[in-house]
């Protein structure tokens, strides 16, 4: 039970007012005695104040204790609502988009002929791919010297393990006819164009080719951090595409690069610092290092960055798409 408070005021009622506003309360909640009147004197002597001793009614107290917690309660339903409302809504959303962008990929697939892959088909692929790297290394001097090969054909199949090979005189590189690189060419800005079309993007397209017979595309607008993506996602899986699409139906391979405000360099350079920051951080604490999941080809600047320095070593752990590279110090140091 609350104790007692003295007010003292003008008159009684001024006292109560005091008394309700302290307690923040009405008057018929508040329970008070009158300690005296008070009295206005003659000619302003003999004046004295109004003195009350008041609290708020136990019945009140527990009336006002139970109102402000339903009121809590209420409100922390109304907030919990908004928030399942508010993740429901973004989920709806998500599920829009993933199926709105699976449509379009859909549609590009069926307009160009391009089969869907699943994951059964990139698992048979692998093992297609292992074996036939197991049959050609028993006669070609063994796995590693196939791995260097894929690496000089395929830029997107490159492995992410530095390999030192015995030098072989270089391959004669085939000339393209005119006409043949004009219609890759045109195969490619078409379809990136119905690309950018769908994603509302406005995007201008300038497609060469560079000695090696690499088509290199180079992208400008904009818009073009949605292109880039989180860490080169969205651009690495447009390569990819452009890729697919280029060399259908073509007799020898072409390799695309696909790039936008010089990415593709700038991205190289980060890593390449971060790479050496790491081996710092390694050297000093004497401790492995694992750095966050990156692509076949980004684990590779790492593995090349630090192939040649003096106290650490790299190696890659895990399985794709979480596989990341782990920066140890080498034995004896």
């Amino acid at each position: 039970m609350a104790d007692y408070r003295e007010f003292s005021a003008k008159t009684v009622s001024d006292c109560i007012t005091d008394a309700c506003m302290t307690f923040s309360v009405t008057s018929d909640r508040l329970d008070y005695e009158v300690v005296t009147e008070g009295s206005s004197g003659f000619i302003g002597i003999g004046v004295k104040p109004a003195v009350i001793k008041a609290r708020v009614k136990e019945e009140s107290f527990e009336t006002l204790e139970a109102e402000q917690a339903t009121k809590r309660a209420a409100e922390e339903a109304e907030r919990k609502e908004k928030k399942e409302r508010e993740a429901a809504e973004k989920a709806a959303k998500r599920e829009a988009e993933k199926k709105e962008n699976a449509e379009r990929a859909a549609a590009i697939r069926e307009r160009e002929g391009i089969p869907e892959v699943t994951d059964e088909d990139v698992k048979a692929w692998k093992e297609k791919r292992r074996q036939e790297r197991k049959e050609r290394g028993n006669g070609r001097g063994g796995r590693r010297f196939d791995r260097d090969r894929d690496n000089r054909n395929r830029e997107n199949e490159v492995s992410e393990e530095p390999v030192v090979v015995e030098e072989k005189p270089a391959k004669p590189v085939r000339e393209i006819p005119e006409e043949e690189k004009a219609a890759l060419q045109a195969a490619a800005e078409a379809f990136l164009k119905d690309v950018f079309a769908s994603m509302k993007i406005e995007a201008t397209i300038s497609c060469t080719f560079t000695p090696d017979n690499t088509l290199s595309i180079e992208l400008s607008g904009e818009e073009m951090g949605i292109l880039i993506g989180k860490r080169g996602q969205t651009l690495d899986s447009l390569q990819y595409l452009t890729s697919l699409v280029v060399n259908k139906g073509t007799e020898e391979y072409v390799r695309v690069k696909v790039d936008t405000e010089n990415y593709r360099r700038r991205r190289r350079e980060t890593l390449e610092k971060l790479a050496k920051n790491i081996a710092f951080k390694v050297k000093r604490s004497r401790r492995p290092v694992a750095l966050e999941p990156m692509n076949p080809y980004e684990r590779r600047i790492i593995h090349s960055a630090l192939q040649g320095d003096r106290y650490v070593t790299t190696h890659s752990e895990g399985d794709e798409p979480y596989r990341k590279v782990v920066v140890t110090l080498k034995n004896g140091r």
